[in-house]
Formats: C-alpha cells, sequence, structure tokens
C-alpha cells in the first residue's frame, strides 16, 4: 500500500507494476487535480519515467530546459550551466507544470494499476512480521486493512513520517519567504532558461517556461529572507500570497530580461510558504513500513532536485522489492541506498551554497557590471558551479552507462 497521490506515490505504483508487483495508492485529497506550479525534472529522473514509458508524455508537456543562469539585481550574466542533453547526458531536463505531471503520471497509474482510492487517510499501523495492519479513515469510516509493506510518499508533512517518529522532527524553517506564480509572459531568454537572478539576502526571483503547449507560459518564484532561521509547526502549501507584498520586495530593480512588475499583475493566484526542511533521519522506517520522496528527506527547492530524486526513490523501492525475497530485507538495502546520498543532499540544500558567491558579486559591483570577469576570479566562478552540480546533478558518465533499473519479469 502506497499512502499518498503525488508525483512519488504514483511513480512507485508505476514502478511496481513495472516489476510485476502489484500495489494499491491511497490518497487523502477527495479529488486529484492538476495543481500547483512549475517543478524541474533532472536528467535522473527523466531517465527513469523515459524507462517506464513516458518519454513522449513529458516531451509534450514540457520544455527541454537548456540553461541554468545566474544573474545580478540588474540582470548581468555571473554564470550559465548547460543543462540536460545540452551538458552531456542522454536525457534532457524538463521544466514541467506540477499538476500535469501528477496528471499524466495519474493517467498511466489508472491505466495499469488501477483507480487511487481518494478521500482515504492514513490514522495508524501495526506489524506482526508478515503483515501490515493498516488504519485508515475514508469520511466517519474507520477501516483496517492487512499489507505486506506501507509505504509513505505523502509529503513534507507526512503522516506516516510522524508516526513512525512521532517526536524530536521538527519542520526547519530557513527564515525565507517564497511566493510562487504562474503568468503569460514574451519568451525570457531563449524560452528555456531557467534564470536566477539576484540573492536570498535581499530578494531572488527565479523564472523559467513551463508548458510546451503553451510556450508563454512561465512559472515564477520570489524567495526574500524575512527572519532568523527556526522551527515552525507547519507549512500550509496552498495559503494565498499577497500580490503587493511580493512587488514590495522587487520594486527598485531593474532587472532587464524580464518585466518583475508586468509577471506579478498577470500572475492569477500567487502562492506563499516558508522555505522548509527537516534534518535528515537516522532511519527511515521499520521491517515492512518505510518512507519515500519528501516524506523521507524534504529539502529546499533551490537545486531543482527535491522531484527527481522522489523519482529515483520509487525506482529503487520497487527494484529492491523485486528481487529480494523477504520484503523487510527489501526496504532495508532500499534505504541503505537511498539515506545517505539524499540525507547528503538535504544538508547541501540547507547550506545555500550559491548566496556565498552572489553576496561577492553584490558587494563587489553593486551597480552591475559588464564582464563577471572583472568581478569574480576563475576560481571562484568554478566553484559556484561546482557548488549547483552538486545540489542538482548526477554524474553524466555514471548515469549515461549505468545499467537500467527496471526489473526484467520472466
Amino acid at each position: 500500500m502506497i499512502v499518498g497521490g503525488g508525483i512519488g506515490g504514483l511513480t512507485t505504483a508505476l514502478s511496481l507494476a513495472a516489476a510485476g508487483l502489484e500495489c494499491v495508492v491511497v490518497e487523502a485529497a477527495s479529488t486529484l487535480r492538476p495543481l500547483g506550479v512549475g517543478i524541474n525534472l533532472q536528467p535522473h529522473a527523466v531517465r527513469e519515467l523515459t524507462e517506464l514509458g513516458l518519454a513522449g508524455e513529458l516531451a509534450a508537456l514540457g520544455v527541454e530546459t537548456s540553461f541554468m543562469t545566474f544573474a545580478d539585481r540588474h540582470g548581468n550574466t555571473i554564470l550559465a550551466l548547460p543543462r540536460g542533453r545540452s551538458a552531456g547526458y542522454r536525457w534532457p531536463q524538463y521544466s514541467i507544470h506540477r499538476g500535469e505531471l501528477q496528471m499524466a503520471l495519474l493517467a498511466a497509474v489508472e491505466e495499469r494499476v488501477g483507480p487511487v482510492r481518494t478521500g482515504v487517510r492514513l490514522e495508524g499501523f501495526e506489524q506482526d512480521g508478515d503483515q501490515v495492519l493498516v488504519r485508515l479513515r475514508r469520511g466517519g469510516e474507520l477501516l483496517e486493512e492487512r499489507v505486506d509493506v506501507l509505504v509513505g510518499a505523502d509529503g513534507v508533512q507526512s503522516s506516516l513520517r510522524a508516526l513512525l517518529h512521532p517526536s524530536g522532527d521538527p519542520l526547519l524553517w530557513a527564515g525565507i519567504r517564497m511566493w510562487r506564480g504562474l503568468a503569460e509572459a514574451d519568451p525570457i531568454l531563449d524560452g528555456a532558461t531557467v534564470l536566477v537572478g539576484g540573492s536570498n539576502l535581499a530578494g531572488k526571483f527565479v523564472t523559467y517556461h513551463i508548458s510546451a503547449r503553451n510556450p508563454r507560459l512561465v512559472n515564477w518564484v520570489a524567495e526574500v529572507r524575512v527572519a532568523e532561521p527556526g522551527v515552525v509547526a507547519e507549512a500550509d502549501w496552498s495559503r494565498e500570497g499577497r500580490r503587493d507584498e511580493v512587488a514590495a520586495h522587487f520594486a527598485d530593480w531593474r532587472y532587464r530580461p524580464v518585466d518583475v512588475p508586468g509577471l506579478l499583475a498577470a500572475s492569477g493566484r500567487i502562492l506563499e510558504y516558508p522555505m522548509v526542511d527537516r534534518n535528515p533521519l537516522p532511519t527511515w522506517g521499520e521491517g515492512r513500513v518505510t518512507l519515500l520522496g519528501d516524506a523521507a528527506h524534504p529539502m529546499y527547492p533551490i537545486g531543482s532536485n527535491g522531484g527527481s530524486q522522489t523519482v529515483l526513490d520509487a525506482r529503487v523501492l520497487a527494484r529492491c522489492l523485486a528481487t529480494f525475497d523477504d520484503p523487510a530485507a527489501a526496504l532495508k538495502a532500499y534505504e541503505e541506498e537511498r539515506r545517505p546520498p539524499t540525507s547528503a543532499l538535504v544538508l547541501a540544500h540547507r547550506a545555500l551554497p550559491i548566496e556565498d558567491t552572489i553576496r561577492l558579486v553584490t558587494e563587489r559591483a553593486p551597480d552591475g557590471f559588464a564582464d563577471i570577469a572583472d568581478v569574480l576570479t576563475e576560481a571562484e566562478l568554478a566553484a559556484m558551479a561546482g557548488a549547483q552540480r552538486r545540489i542538482s546533478d548526477a554524474d553524466v558518465r555514471a548515469l549515461n552507462e549505468r545499467e537500467s533499473w527496471s526489473v526484467r519479469i520472466p
């Protein structure tokens, strides 16, 4: 049983089905709808979704990302990193609408696995060694079901994680407030670049196009440090943000690549939420119960890698369950493979590794520059590129050459 009908839960269901294993997905929401804004899928995730037969859907929905470009608040380019196939990978990076990706995954699950059971919440579980007794609630009805394995793919505020780790696991806020929205606009740069302007210290504005069907559709993210880091009780991903509050932080920008006031004015609903994560866990699960994706390793959304790591979790979990006779041993192997690298990524993202270099640019050239070589040394630029690659990239040769994780069904 998979708890959660988001990207992680649905990819897990598809991966298990491809490996010849049966599963069911339960989701607390009464209806799955194409909500949210933009997301980036790195080549290591695109490879796995391609092996699940979804290459056509990704190409039809998303924009193949060409560069990730960092600029100062005036729009001067500091660093431009080629992405996807331009960087040597066999698979592209895609910028895509999160909700449309989820709907594509849902359609595949309904075709290959069966319907997602919506309106069903996890309340508890017990293990007896051979199975897991799962307690669920559907409306006013309490349900009990026995399953071989229970997987929590229910996000940052995971119910299953709370049951497994009931204390000492708070949401940690970076002190950075984020606003996100969608708007139609003329192509920004080449229409396929993830453009990151400014810094969290005084204001960062990120833009990228996310739709092959509507090339004018732009996802934007505004990030501003508004408080000291600390603990928060919860994070509401659907909270309405105020347009004037966002605009005030960028009122004095003269940002050549993007008309920030125009983009904000053209936006419909604006979402506001804190940049949060949790400390890496010493273990994700126990016995026949485990976690996956944001439920296991929530990280700051600065490396365009959180959703991609979720896809990798799903694929490794299915491979382990299909190749081990004992489900508990399979989950142990899954965790041993995935927990160390994702824990390292959580901490690497938390360090905000690009911010120090952007701060240097701001201090040395507050009014902008004509050539970044007049502001940063080659060593400083190389260090910045390396820091970004460590939080977002897989090794090109290793990814291109490694064997498939798909399991051949006899």
